[in-house]
This record gives structure tokens, sequence and C-alpha cells, in this order.
């Protein structure tokens, strides 16, 4: 028997950021979080490069073991949600199959596609994964190599190429409140 707390006052979600490498996925989760905190909310960041390092250690970046990794953040942060946590989830998260299944998994889903255009993406790079996927070192580079399935209808589209990571933040807390989620 599931013993949490499912209530209004305790209502989670999780906001999903989805984006090409160097759009800012991380950049605008963390701004987010710190608002979130200084809010007195409870929030909980999922980063894709964190996770990696953690949960999902034993996984490559073949197309099976990154729908493994998806699977296994998004059961986690059903469980963090329905448990009255505001979830960052910031993920390439590349297939929109798989954003449809955390969708359909999780309540209170909000997909924010975090948008930038390749070559503003590739500028941004200081990792310089593009630079090697572009020679050929990195095989299944998302944008590159291996497709970024663009989502269709996010509840909110981040034009980082074009707004501040304050206006990013201010724009998700608007739709949060609208909603009743903070």
């Amino acid at each position: 028997m599931n013993t949490y707390n499912n209530s209004i006052a305790n209502k989670g979600c999780v906001v999903w950021f989805t984006g090409l490498s160097g759009a800012g996925k991380t950049t605008i989760a963390q701004a987010l979080e710190q608002r979130l905190i200084k809010d007195k909310k409870q929030v909980e960041r999922l980063d894709g490069d964190v996770v990696r390092q953690s949960l999902t250690r034993d996984l490559g970046f073949s197309k099976e073991d990154r729908d493994t990794n998806i699977e296994r953040v998004t059961f986690v942060a059903k469980l963090l949600a329905r448990n009255g946590v505001l979830v960052l989830v910031s993920f390439i998260s590349p297939y929109k199959k798989h954003r449809e299944t955390a969708r359909m998994e999780v309540d209170n889903f909000i997909e924010v596609h975090v948008n930038c255009p390749l070559e503003e993406c590739e500028r941004r790079d200081v990792k310089g994964m593009y630079k090697k996927a572009r020679a050929g070192e990195i095989q299944n580079f998302t944008g590159i190599d291996d497709p970024y399935e663009a989502p269709e209808c996010p509840e909110l589209e981040l034009m980082t190429h074009k707004c501040s990571v304050d206006e990013c933040v201010e724009e998700i807390v608007g739709y949060l409140q609208k909603k009743k989620l903070i």
C-alpha cells in the first residue's frame, strides 16, 4: 500500500527540460532550483551528467542504454513528484517516445523545450563534445549523427539564444503559478 501524501497542499510536479547539448537545460534548471529554494519549495534536480555518475553509471550511450537511462530517471522523478517534490529533470532526452512515456507515468508533467540552434550550441560547447563528434571521436552524438526529435507541443519553449536565464526562469515560475503548482 502506498502511503505517500497526494493532497493539493503537497502537489509535486516534474519539469522536464529537453534540448540539445549546450542549449541551457542545466543552467536554467540550476537557476530555477535556487529560485524555488529561496521561495521555500521542496525541490530536487536530476541532471543528466550527475545521474550518469551514480544511478546510471553502468550505462553507455547506445540507443538501448539511453532508453534505460530515461526509464530510470522517469521512475525516480515519479516517486519524488508523488511525494510533493518539484522535480527538475534536465536531460537531452532526444526521443519523443521516451518523453511521452514519462508524461503518461507522471502526474503534473511539464515539458520544457530548451530550444537553441545547433550552431549556437556548438559555439557554447565548453566540453568540446561537438568538436569530438564532428571529428568522429564520439559516436551517436545527438544533433550530429543521432537525431533529436524536438517536442511538437511542449508546455513551454524557451529560446535560449534570445532570452536570458532570468527571463527563462520567470517564464517557468509564471507557468507553475498559473497551474497552481507553486
